[in-house]
């Protein structure tokens, strides 16, 4: 069995990583850079369930910090009881996408969000991870 974590120079859960990098180019390939999020998580959908990916799609994450009211609980994701996906659809990703993962991790204990944008040429998913 792997080691969930062991250091900041391995992965996270790299079996699971690699089958969801796996699925997220499948579907970049397939429909290419101009689609509307809700068509990518529809396609990826299908694709985790084609996969055996046990996932929760627009998952409410229970976040109760009170100063963070103004902001979503809602991630597109939630694979294995272990991973956050947030998929997006813009020009770049910014860095309130990095502290909103980041955010949706602190408050559920996870380890691991990784952030998608299919608007790009060249697919790299994000990782964001939780060390705390």
């Amino acid at each position: 069995m792997t080691p969930e974590f062991t250091n900041e120079k391995r992965l996270i859960y790299p079996e699971l990583s690699y089958k969801i990098t796996g699925v997220l180019f499948g579907v970049h390939n397939n429909l290419g850079r101009f689609c509307r999020e809700i068509q990518y998580g529809d396609l990826l959908e299908l694709e985790f369930k084609k996969s055996e990916l046990s996932f929760e799609r627009e998952k409410i994450l229970p976040i109760v910090d009170i100063s963070q009211k103004n902001y979503s609980n809602k991630v597109d994701f939630f694979i294995e009881n272990k991973i956050l996906l947030d998929i997006k659809a813009k020009k770049f990703i910014n860095k309130d996408d990095y502290f909103q993962m980041l955010r949706y991790l602190k408050f559920s204990d996870l380890k691991l969000g990784l952030i998608v944008n299919f608007r790009s040429s060249y697919l790299k998913p994000k990782r964001v991870v939780n060390l705390n």
